[in-house]
């Protein structure tokens, strides 16, 4: 472990094995706190490289607690986090849209690390309860559309290393970890990523594993469809960008995509995104990212996605599916 520490504190790159066995290390109790904040601050100083991604990717599916749900089809919308720009909690509202318009989702979160409130921090706030019980969360997909993976009680390494992520309070590669380690192994995904950098990465990565996926990047920096710029988007067919107006969309200001400063701010901005009551931005932001999601998930057109997307809003079936959810509690 000494070696490989060393390495990174010398600015030289992992191999895929060693990244793996530091990883295992870190969950295995291995590595102190100073150590891990070492780690981390290097990949602060430095961009992650695909083999030492990879490396770290095996090592977490390999020690995480595996769920299975509806044979793996379902989709998942989780960003990297990490861009910086204190958004209100798009993929967890559009998840609920997403599920109202009848797509299974399995959305992997956690608290935020970065910004001021992340998934897990919305939901546990409205009263949802974690669980690693499959049992629990097969009837809240089945019956619901959604359930929340909490990331640590998943991921041993997550919830060791998560203490020294929040004193450090800023990006690191963890935040790139979250969308590639879901638990239930889901076949479809979203994923917004904070550079063009990662996106080709994910972009490898998802090619080789999942059914479909979408990863997005908006080229001013939003690791969402923010609909302040053109974004790219990777899939299986490769990359293209798109302005927010070649879909069907108006281009906004970034007050549109501002969260709040606290999480009851951040909660009752959510509620109101569900409820049809936010203002005309925000509503068409989430109908963005759910489209692409539903579009990705069911093979139709984004347009068509939209249309579903914005009605599982308008007939408040996305409200809905949040207050089932949160009935079986």
């Amino acid at each position: 472990m000494k070696s490989i520490l060393n390495k990174l504190l010398e600015s030289q790159r992992l191999s895929h094995l060693e990244a793996r066995d530091l990883m295992h290390g870190i969950a295995g109790g291995a590595v102190n706190e100073a150590q891990m904040s070492a780690v981390l601050t290097a990949y602060v100083m430095r961009s992650i490289s695909l083999d030492e991604l990879i490396g770290f990717r095996e090592a977490l599916l390999e020690l995480s607690q595996e769920v299975k749900l509806l044979n793996g089809e379902v989709i998942d919308l989780c960003g990297t986090g990490g861009d910086g720009k204190n958004t209100f909690n798009i993929s967890t509202a559009s998840t609920f849209v997403v599920a109202g318009a009848n797509v299974p989702v399995a959305k992997h979160g956690n608290y935020s690390a970065s910004s001021i409130t992340g998934s897990s921090n919305i939901m546990e706030y409205l009263g949802y309860s974690f669980s690693s019980n499959p049992d629990k969360l097969k009837r809240e997909i089945e019956q619901t559309n959604v359930c929340f993976l909490h990331a640590p009680l998943f991921h041993p390494a997550l919830k060791a290393i998560g203490p020294v992520r929040r004193q450090l309070g800023v990006k690191t590669f963890f935040n790139m970890l979250g969308p590639l380690i879901n638990p239930a192994r889901p076949k479809y995904q979203l994923s917004g990523v904070f550079n063009a950098e990662v996106g080709r990465m994910f972009s490898y990565l998802f090619n080789r594993c999942l059914t479909d996926y979408r990863v997005v990047y908006s080229l001013d920096g939003y690791d969402e469809i923010s609909l302040t710029s053109d974004v790219k988007v990777f899939s299986k067919m490769g990359d293209e960008c798109f302005s927010p107006e070649s879909i069907g969309f108006s281009r906004l200001s970034p007050s549109c995509a501002a969260g709040g400063a606290t999480v009851e701010e951040s909660a009752g901005i959510f509620l109101s995104v569900l409820g049809n009551q936010a203002d005309k931005g925000k509503i068409s932001i989430i109908i963005a990212n759910s489209a692409l999601a539903i579009s990705c998930f069911k093979g139709i057109s984004i347009t068509e996605a939209a249309h579903q997307a914005q009605e599982s809003i308008e007939s408040g079936r996305a409200m809905e599916q949040l207050k089932r959810l949160l009935a079986m509690q």
